[in-house]
């Protein structure tokens, strides 16, 4: 019986070496004369145990990690091929607490998989969600999916149903499903490592969304940054098409629907749906005034359902699974599963799936495992650069975006940074302001002209020149901001600066400058 090895393709794992492993694993298979194949998946989402090497035996798939090409040999000296001992063995895959503690819905395959294997991804339940579409009415499936609580998992957590049925009841000749996956965030990879580990669910949540909303044509918009998910994509759209899953007769059914995968060129501002959807008519990035919604007059001024890639892709298990299966995980408005992604200073860094409701606390403490330098942590940000910093009285927190909006903050792509007691938060003020400027788009005055004005004011109160009033200056700056600018940049900038200078203000009091004697 020919034994299975899973060394990850997925874009952090090749980061660390697992290229290597591969090749090295392929040559002691053939060097020893073993019936063994490799199969390379996607990442179980704890980065540091990649490269994670998976072996399938009788007992269940048995893991071993970090793995470096130097060990392999060792490895099959151990009858690592059986199961067996040595010093990077993990067990059993699913025993490693951080991800037998989680509820993997939307990424239920990942890792798990071949992702260009439509063979792999039935056998785990892929396309039944599509299937039951198929049988269904438009209205039917919009009501599903509104009835799930889906909401974008992009940031704003706008429901993904309100938007469907918008695109829906739009009368036009060609409407279009527009997937956002330009992952511009700090700490954020949940849509590389889905585009990646399982291509496959991504092009089947835009075919439901397709047949609910009378779409024909869609397109994933994703960053030049991420080769391998591009890749992976359009090999996957490819062998989607060959199968009858794309095309004429959407698995002959009397939907049509094709699909294509276009890259910009990294500009932060093209996360925002309005300056994506003018990048990918070949325009420049910039934001546009709303109304009118991008639902009605979107892509190339048709009606157009615009979705992240989680929320997409957390489709098929609510078609396959029902509503209710999927609102019955979460707490408040903020329902089904939410894939948290851990980075920073932090011992255990990757991606958690589980139901809305944990604390912060419990993320970074028990799940993150801490900081890994082993100080204190002193404060957490969440949401990406715009997203507020959080110190530890704070952690008390449950993960949902009401709970976070009240106490100015937001879950954005659900990514968090975690950050040691030797961050300087005023400096981290002055990068969000920075980050801004660089960014901007330049459309609005409040975001082009504010950020640089931002930068200059954070500038005198690290030199300490008048601190308070410069403190006060830089309070009304954000004000402005907060309120006037056009979108999200410049509208969110203010809250990575405010929540560092309300929760750290021993920060923002620098010794004032003594000048050198003669």
């Amino acid at each position: 019986m020919t034994v299975t090895i899973y060394v990850p393709r997925d874009a952090a794992a090749l980061a660390l070496g697992a290229e290597k492993v591969a090749n090295a694993i392929t040559q002691e298979i053939a060097a020893r004369g073993l019936d063994a194949k490799v199969v390379r998946n996607g990442s179980r989402g704890m980065f540091w145990l990649e490269p994670l090497v998976e072996v399938s035996t009788e007992h269940g798939r048995i893991a071993y990690g970090p793995v470096k090409a130097g060990d392999v040999k060792g490895l099959f000296d151990a009858g690592f091929v059986d199961g067996g001992q040595h010093a990077l063995h993990l067990g059993p895959t699913e025993d490693i607490p951080f991800l037998r503690q989680q509820t993997r819905l939307t990424f239920s395959r990942c890792g798990v998989t071949d992702p260009l294997s439509l063979d792999d991804y039935r056998h785990h339940q892929g396309l039944k969600g599509l299937e039951n579409a198929i049988a269904m009415s438009r209205a039917e499936i919009v009501a599903q999916v509104t009835d799930s609580g889906l909401r974008g998992r992009g940031g704003a957590g706008f429901p993904t149903g309100i938007k469907w049925k918008t695109v829906m009841d739009a009368e036009a000749s060609q409407k279009y499903i527009v997937c956002n996956a330009d992952e511009g965030d700090s700490a954020t990879f949940a849509d590389r490592m889905i585009m990646e580990g399982d291509p496959f669910v991504l092009i089947e949540g835009m075919i439901i969304a397709c047949i609910a909303t009378g779409a024909t044509k869609g397109y994933v918009y994703t960053r030049s940054e991420y080769p391998h998910a591009i890749a992976t994509m359009r090999e996957a759209v490819e062998i989607a098409r060959a199968a009858g899953i794309l095309g004429p007769s959407v698995l002959g059914s009397a939907h049509a629907f094709d699909m294509e995968i276009r890259s910009g060129a990294g500009a932060y501002v093209c996360g925002e749906e309005t300056s994506l959807l003018n990048s990918l008519e070949g325009k420049r990035g910039i934001v546009r005034a709303k109304p009118p919604l991008p639902a009605l007059q979107g892509f190339l001024g048709r009606p157009t359902v615009v979705n992240n890639v989680i929320s997409l892709a957390s489709v098929p298990v609510i078609m396959d699974r029902g509503a209710a299966f999927y609102r019955d995980f979460g707490m408040g408005r903020s329902r089904g599963t939410i894939p948290i992604q851990i980075a920073g200073n932090v011992k255990y860094g990757g991606l958690y799936e589980t139901a809305f409701g944990l604390s912060l606390g419990e993320i970074v403490d028990h799940i993150g495992g801490g900081t890994a330098t082993g100080r204190p942590v002193k404060a957490v940000q969440v949401g990406g650069p715009l997203g507020a910093y959080f110190p530890r009285a704070l952690f008390d927190t449950p993960f949902d975006y009401e709970a976070f909006a009240a106490r100015d903050g937001l879950i954005g792509h659900a990514g968090i940074t975690v950050f040691d007691d030797s961050a300087d938060m005023l400096k981290q003020a002055r990068f969000a302001m920075e980050f801004c400027a660089i960014e901007s788009c330049g459309k609005c005055t409040p975001c082009r002209i504010g950020s640089t004005r931002g930068v200059e004011t954070v500038d005198k109160i690290l030199a300490g020149i008048e601190p308070e009033k410069n403190k006060a200056l830089l309070a009304d700056l954000c004000n402005t901001m907060k309120f006037g600018s056009l979108c999200a940049l410049g509208g969110f900038t203010p809250y990575p600066v405010m929540s560092a200078m309300n929760h750290f203000p021993e920060d923002f009091s620098p010794a004032p400058m003594v000048e050198a004697a003669e």
